[in-house]
């Protein structure tokens, strides 16, 4: 017997707000009856393509509730508006008995993680991604610069796929020629018949800049997604059991924006466009699974993107942590030691400062007698400590911006 779908309406009046950012953990969304709804943030850190006058049909509010964090935007009603309520533990409900509402959900939020990594790369990273199938030779240069024969097999195989035509192509072949008997590549193309496929550690998975038609679902292992900018190759994310990725060639028919590896032996499910739309319909919880790591991954994005307009870099370190403490949900409390996953170096590259900035800043958060470095991992003797300095640079920031605004009005 099926659970009946739980909807509630709610009513507010010009000028309210409905949701209010930085408030309470997110635990339902809404999607728009009748009038218009403005959304704005604290921070405006990019321009939305959808724009941020939403109206009937629109939701907002997705991001927080089905990440689980706290809301990252305020939302005001413009006119009167009626909104539909959605609980959190509805939405599985919601899909099942609406599919379109499940795609539309997941395409806004592909488009949405699309535009704010391009922004995300452009600012911290100070490049602009390529995603030309051509640069595929740029990626398979690199690697087989660093004696990666098998990144470097298989980049260099989809160049001669997909560039047939390319500058490159004798090159490409004469390559791969001399590193084939140290190379293991595996599935360098895809066949809609193996579903399940095992990934030995160091085999890619994709490339940047190559077309796909997949999406994946790590059943054991990991992956690590990757990406190579100004000759160096930047560490995305680290994935693990049940983690999702590929999705945005999937629904956007794009190429691949950045590359992933086997960060260990791994066995994954792959999913094609027409056993995903079947999916859709058939396992709300696999697509309510999905729409949980797209909402994870933009909520984090959203924050990074925030961190990048704080003009303090020791502001930038500490709110770099929280964004950490709030990403793996960790209890803030006074004295209460934490041990992060990652060690100056990670730090710095996360936020995009230059090296030449690196050792008077290390220095200088380290000179807070309640962190430390132990085995290459930052810790700190209290993540109150943590929340405190972010929080305060970040009013600082905010102040600042303020006497700016108000400095030039008054030049006009």
């Amino acid at each position: 017997m099926n659970n009946p779908l739980q909807l509630s309406l709610v009513n507010f009046k010009k000028g309210a707000y409905v949701i209010v950012e930085g408030k309470q953990v997110a635990t339902k969304f809404f999607i728009i009856r009748t009038g218009k709804v403005l959304i704005s943030r604290e921070f405006e850190v990019v321009e939305e393509q959808d724009g941020n006058i939403l109206g009937p049909g629109d939701f907002f509010g997705v991001i927080s509730t089905m990440s689980g964090h706290s809301h990252i935007e305020n939302a005001q009603a413009l006119t009167d508006v009626s909104l539909i309520a959605v609980q959190k533990d509805q939405y599985g409900i919601l899909i099942e008995k609406n599919t379109q509402i499940a795609l539309k959900i997941v395409q806004s939020f592909s488009r949405k993680m699309r535009y704010l990594d391009e922004d995300l790369t452009r600012i911290t990273l100070k490049s602009i991604a390529d995603e030309r199938p051509d640069h595929l030779f740029k990626v398979a240069e690199y690697y087989a610069r660093q004696s990666m024969y098998n990144h470097a097999f298989f980049a260099y195989y989809q160049y001669i796929r997909y560039c047939p035509p390319g500058e490159n192509l004798n090159t490409a072949k004469e390559r791969m020629a001399k590193i084939k008997p140290y190379a293991n590549a595996l599935y360098l193309e895809e066949k809609a018949e193996d579903i399940t496929r095992t990934y030995p550690k160091d085999t890619m998975i994709f490339s940047e800049s190559q077309p796909g038609q997949e999406l994946y679902i790590i059943q054991k292992g990991s992956v690590k997604i990757t990406k190579i900018v100004n000759d160096n190759e930047i560490l995305i994310a680290i994935l693990k059991t049940g983690d999702i990725f590929g999705e945005m060639s999937l629904l956007e028919n794009k190429p691949r924006s950045a590359s992933a590896i086997a960060y260990e032996d791994s066995v994954l499910m792959a999913v094609n466009k027409v056993n995903f739309q079947r999916m859709v319909g058939q396992q709300p919880q696999m697509i309510t699974r999905l729409t949980q790591l797209l909402a994870e991954r933009i909520w984090l994005m959203y924050r990074q993107l925030e961190n990048t307009q704080m003009s303090n870099p020791i502001g930038r370190l500490y709110d770099a942590l929280y964004i950490q403490l709030e990403k793996a949900r960790v209890s803030i409390s006074p004295k209460t030691p934490y041990t992060f996953n990652i060690g100056p170096k990670e730090l710095l590259e996360m936020v995009g400062l230059t090296k030449s900035d690196s050792n008077a800043l290390i220095t200088e958060l380290f000179s807070n007698k309640k962190m430390k470095l132990i085995d290459n991992k930052i810790f700190t003797a209290d993540t109150e400590e943590i929340t405190k300095q972010a929080n305060y640079f970040r009013k600082m920031e905010k102040i600042e911006q303020a006497r700016r605004k108000s400095s030039m009005l008054s030049v006009y």
